[in-house]
């Protein structure tokens, strides 16, 4: 098994509110990026369901320099709808379930530390400051 220090949450970079299920979103990497695999292990659809993407034990393809020692953490969302601006559009079922996600990562990778992926690239993705939303999980697990 890889060893893990890290856990990177992204946001597919969807519009607010309009579905994209994890197939969808690894066929855009499969066969618009010519990956082997969806670059995500988890994504966090828009009811809240929380899908297998890549799996754990395979580096993911999700954040340059730091994949081979990460899991890579994908909610549904994160534009606003017209797709003109980053929003923060994690709906009531997503938080709850990338809460509770982070959470079980966190205590099965204690020495990880979850971030977002804008800490490590001058994007706006996931839309959110991952640190400030989940500095309990961080400090406490």
């Amino acid at each position: 098994m890889r060893e893990i220090d890290l856990i990177v949450v992204h946001c597919s970079a969807t519009p607010e509110g309009k579905h994209f299920s994890t197939e969808t979103i690894r066929d855009w990497h499969v066969n618009g990026n010519g990956w082997s695999d969806i670059g995500y292990h988890y994504v966090v659809e828009l009811d809240g369901k929380v899908r297998a993407g890549r799996p754990v034990q395979r580096a993911g393809a999700h954040v340059k320099g730091h994949n081979r020692s990460s899991i890579g953490v994908c909610y549904v969302g994160g534009m606003t709808e017209d797709m003109k601006f980053s929003k923060d559009t994690r709906n009531d079922a997503q938080l709850e379930s990338l809460e509770q996600l982070l959470f079980e990562l966190k205590v099965k990778y204690p020495n990880s530390i979850i971030k977002g992926h804008n800490d490590f690239s001058n994007k706006a993705c996931p839309s959110f400051d991952v640190k400030e939303a989940y500095c309990w999980i961080n400090e406490n697990v």
